[in-house]
């Protein structure tokens, strides 16, 4: 079982956000966030920013947060606490091995790829041979 602390994630907002945006529109069954709270919390983050509703179809259900200021990451930040919170989840917990990426990232996704790599750089780790390991596991 995998968890996460809300208070305490251990990464930055950013990540936090779409970390648990991703979980909230996964079909993940073995989960404690209630579907219609998973559903409350893409839809308040949805809403800080754009102006229309949020899509119905699964596969539209993505925040894409390279235009926004890091006060708009805070804000949904904070609108993901206070929405788990109010339903009494400090801890998240989800059952799932991590997998394979589906699908390759969108020519649009890479902007903020690119950025991310820019603001948290993977350190190379050292083997025992002293070659730099990957510093992604696999």
């Amino acid at each position: 079982m995998q968890t996460l602390d809300i208070h305490r994630p251990e990464m930055p907002n950013l990540q936090f956000v779409l970390f648990v945006t991703a979980l909230c529109t996964s079909r993940l069954t073995a989960i404690n966030i209630p579907y219609v709270l998973r559903a409350t919390i893409f839809n308040r983050c949805w809403t800080l920013i754009h102006e229309n509703p949020p899509p119905g179809r699964p596969e539209e259900r993505v925040l894409d947060l390279s235009p926004w200021t890091e006060l708009t990451v805070e804000a949904m930040a904070e609108t993901i606490r206070v929405a788990f919170m109010e339903a009494g989840i400090q801890i998240l917990a989800w059952e799932h091995a991590p997998s394979e990426p589906t699908r390759t990232s969108t020519p649009e996704a890479k902007p903020l790829i690119e950025r991310l790599a820019q603001l948290y750089p993977q350190p190379s780790k050292e083997t025992d041979s002293g070659q730099a390991a990957d510093a992604v596991p696999h």
